[in-house]
């Protein structure tokens, strides 16, 4: 298994040698949601012929996968069931289950999973070397793997904290996806925001008022690294990093409108992709790196468009069916946008990335999509929670909260 080490200091919060470890890092008292959820899962769900795990899934109309698990208890079984839950499963007995799933855990973990239709065992393994929920985590992911899809239950999220009353201050935190082994990244006892992850390494981009004005810094977590990309007059904001991690989209208001504009990693070389007297937002990367989709308003309606990465004229993303969209994310499989749509409320909704008719998920906003293309993280202004969606299904769970302070704005590593 690989394993981050990374120590908390004053100045350099996360840096080699820290109880990130899996090994090292201890454990964390079991919370009551993981319990009280898992407790209305379906554990009778009529039978079904086998599904075709890989078959296109229709955004909030898919029925779960159904597995039955027997053998793991207390927390592994817990851990277990979340992991499956957000990423598409449902919960029964043997009889009626595809995918029969069982094991122990006394000690290390053991795992097997069988195919009931087929009768094909897909994994059948020890894991030892790491905490409990570390391993349960690695049998998950090989599941899921074994069907031909991302595994995402050892992956990382970042998000924002916020450490004062009506959000006057705030930090930049990092944890499993699933919010245990939360380490704050900033200390900066000012506004911070918007993290974002570089592709395939262990380093974020985020916003920081540190400065006096907001500015964008470039922050590797396994050297504690912190350098200013963006600070400039007005504000440099919401930093996206292209998926090869060489370059950097933020908004800028240096020119005096506030714009989007693609510098290098470093921040240098800036260039300008928007010019408009109305505020663009939100910058996210098409995953082949050609194109940049952002928020913005025309006419006096708020929209979706992307750009060209090299530069060129702005499109339009169609988002029939709802109103003022926002906060764009495209998936890593190139399918779809997730955004937030303001309508009274806040609301979770996705589009095919060319554009065309919406699908509205789920109450809540700032959208980040898993590296498996199915899950979403999101926040719910009405509680300051984290939320995990699988898209598919629209089944939700709550992530562990990050002290009494709303938890926002997540970035999902990938």
């Amino acid at each position: 298994m690989n394993i981050i080490k990374c120590i908390a200091g004053r100045n350099n919060p996360l840096q080699p040698g820290s109880v990130c470890s899996p090994i090292s890092m201890p454990a964390f008292p079991l919370r009551t949601l993981l319990l009280a959820g898992l407790i209305g899962f379906s554990r009778l769900a009529p039978a079904q012929p086998a599904f075709e795990i890989n078959k296109l899934a229709t955004p909030g109309n898919t029925p779960p996968v159904w597995v039955s698990i027997s053998g793991f208890t207390g927390e592994a079984a817990q851990v277990l069931e979340f992991d499956l839950y957000v990423q598409g499963f449902g919960f029964t007995n043997a009889e009626n289950a595809q995918y029969l799933i069982s094991g122990s855990n006394n000690g290390s973990v053991q795992g097997r999973v069988m195919d009931r239709f087929n009768k094909s065992v897909l994994v059948s393994k020890a894991y030892t070397g790491a905490a409990l929920r570390r391993q349960v985590h690695a049998f998950a992911d090989d599941f899921v793997q074994a069907l031909g899809r991302k595994g995402i239950a050892q992956t990382k999220i970042a998000f924002k904290v916020a450490t004062s009353p009506a959000g006057r201050t705030s930090e930049i935190y990092v944890s499993d996806f699933d919010g245990y082994g939360a380490q704050a990244v900033t200390r900066d006892n000012m506004i911070t925001a918007a993290p974002c992850w570089v592709p395939g390494r262990f380093m974020l981009y985020y916003d920081s008022y540190k400065l006096g004005n907001p500015a964008i810094f470039s922050h590797d977590l396994s050297t504690g690294v912190r350098k200013t990309v963006a600070w400039y007059g007005g504000s440099s904001m919401s930093p996206a990093v292209s998926p090869d991690g060489r370059k950097v989209a933020m908004i800028l208001s240096k020119d005096g409108w506030t714009d989007l504009y693609v510098a290098d990693a470093d921040g240098s070389n800036p260039k300008r992709l928007t010019r408009s007297p109305e505020d663009e937002s939100s910058p996210c990367w098409s995953p082949d790196g050609q194109w940049i989709c952002f928020a913005t308003r025309i006419n006096e309606r708020r929209m979706l468009c992307k750009v060209p990465a090299l530069g060129g004229p702005s499109q339009r993303i169609s988002t029939t069916g709802v109103l003022n969209p926002t906060e764009p994310d495209w998936s890593p499989d190139g399918k779809w946008i997730a955004f937030t749509a303001q309508m009274g409320g806040f609301e979770i909704c996705v589009v095919p990335s060319q554009g065309g008719q919406v699908t509205e998920l789920v109450a809540g906003e700032d959208p980040s999509w898993a590296p498996n293309s199915r899950t979403l993280i999101f926040s719910r202004r009405s509680t300051g929670r984290l939320s995990l969606l699988d898209v598919p299904t629209k089944q939700v769970k709550d992530v562990t909260r990050v002290s009494s302070g709303e938890n926002s704005q997540p970035s999902w590593a990938r």
